[in-house]
C-alpha cells in the first residue's frame, strides 16, 4: 500500500485528491494538510512514502516542503509529487531545483493522478509526460546554471551512466531502461544511485533537466 500526504490550501481541492486516490485498491491517503510545515510533521510522523504538494501556500511554502523532505543533506528522504495548475515561473523550477520527483496538472485525469503517484513511490518520478518537456524547455531556454558543467558531467559518467540518462532523457522507467540496455532493474537503480551524486543534482527528473541544459541531448532528440 502507498501511503500518501495531500498539501493543498483549498479544501476543495485536498477533498478531490482525497477521493480519486483513495479510490485506488494500492493508494491510501494517510493525511491532509493546508500547507508546507503540516505536510512535513504528517510525512515524517505517518511514514508516507509520497507527498502531493502544492506550491503556493500561505505559511510553510511548497518549495521550502520540498526541501525539507528531499533536499540536499535529508537523510531519509521522502518523495514530492509537485500538483500545480502550472503556471511556469520560479516557483516550479524551484520545487525541482528543491528535489521534487515529478509534477503534474491539478485537472489531470484519476488513472494518469495514481499512476504518477506510484511511479513516484517507486522511485521513478514522472518523466514521460507532456508537462516535463515544457518545464525542460524552459528551464533549458534560460540556461540556469548547474552544479557540473557539460564537458566535466561526461568526462565524470560511465558510457553505462550516459547509455541510462539518455534513456532518462526518452521518459523511459528503470524497467524500460533494464529491457532496452538487457539489465536488471536492481542494476540500473544502483547506477542511478552513483550516477546523479556526480552530475550534482537529487533527482531523475534533475538529470533529465541536467542533461538538456548541458547539451548532452536536445529537445528535438
Amino acid at each position: 500500500m502507498i501511503k500518501v500526504v495531500i498539501a493543498d490550501d483549498q479544501p476543495l481541492v485536498r477533498a478531490g485528491l482525497s477521493m480519486m486516490l483513495g479510490a485506488e485498491p494500492d493508494i491510501e491517503v494517510i493525511a491532509t494538510a493546508s500547507d508546507g510545515g503540516e505536510a512535513v510533521e504528517a510525512a515524517r510522523s505517518l511514514g508516507a512514502d509520497v507527498v502531493c504538494m502544492d506550491i503556493r501556500m500561505p505559511g510553510t511554502d511548497g518549495i521550502t516542503a520540498t526541501a525539507l523532505l528531499c533536499g540536499p543533506g535529508v537523510s531519509q528522504p521522502i518523495p514530492v509529487l509537485i500538483v500545480t495548475t502550472f503556471d511556469i515561473d520560479e516557483y516550479l523550477f524551484g520545487a525541482l531545483e528543491a528535489g521534487a520527483s515529478g509534477f503534474l496538472l491539478k485537472d489531470a485525469e484519476p488513472e494518469q493522478m495514481a499512476e504518477a503517484v506510484r511511479s513516484v513511490a517507486s522511485g521513478n518520478g514522472t518523466l514521460d509526460n507532456s508537462l516535463t518537456k515544457r518545464v525542460v524547455q524552459e528551464m533549458v531556454s534560460r540556461r540556469r546554471t548547474q552544479p557540473v558543467v557539460a564537458s566535466r558531467g561526461v568526462d565524470v559518467l560511465t558510457p553505462r551512466e550516459i547509455d541510462i540518462l539518455l534513456l532518462l532523457a526518452q521518459g523511459m522507467s528503470n524497467e524500460d531502461v533494464a529491457r532496452s540496455l538487457v539489465l536488471e532493474v536492481s542494476t540500473v537503480k544502483s547506477h542511478l544511485a552513483r550516477m546523479l551524486p556526480k552530475l550534482g543534482v537529487k533527482s531523475r527528473l534533475q538529470a533529465v533537466v541536467w542533461a538538456y541544459q548541458n547539451g548532452l541531448v536536445h529537445i528535438d532528440d
